[in-house]
């Protein structure tokens, strides 16, 4: 908390913490957002276009649009959105986490399907040594007995 004498009256300013998650930002995290802000001054710089005509079509002030050039990961996801839209690469918004392009998640699906593999291996091999202790002559599958020549 800051605070400021202002004539004879002491005014205290609660300025705003940045969000945990902002703090703890991954360096190479960092270092992405750094680049797409670059990619985003160059794309404007190329257009011809200033940060005020740019903060104008953005809906936003010239700070911002600095802030977002610079890589802040404070810049919401609205004016990163925005501004991918004025440059014609707002429809890879959608693909950044598609599904069928997480590889995490696709080396769980692998390990999920070895496991339940070696579950269905372990299981048909119990049944086969189950079925190997039963006994001649009893019950075998589907609840018969065998016939005359062995068979079920």
């Amino acid at each position: 908390m800051q605070m400021y004498k202002l004539l004879s009256f002491v005014v205290l300013i609660d300025m705003p913490r940045p969000a945990r998650a902002l703090t703890q930002l991954p360096a190479s995290t960092a270092a992405s957002l750094e680049q797409l802000g670059a990619h985003l001054a160059v794309a404007r710089l190329r257009r011809k276009e200033s940060l005020r005509s740019w903060a104008r079509r953005m809906g936003v002030t010239v700070a911002t649009v600095q802030r977002l050039e610079a890589g802040d990961p404070g810049v919401s996801i609205g004016i990163v959105a925005t501004a991918l839209w004025l440059v014609q690469r707002d429809g890879a918004l959608g693909e950044i986490a598609s599904p069928d392009k997480d590889a995490g998640a696709l080396e769980m699906d692998v390990q999920e399907a070895l496991r339940l593999g070696r579950e269905r291996a372990r299981a048909s091999a119990e049944g086969r040594l189950a079925a190997q202790v039963r006994q001649p002559g009893v019950a075998t599958k589907r609840g018969r007995k065998p016939g005359p020549f062995g068979r079920v």
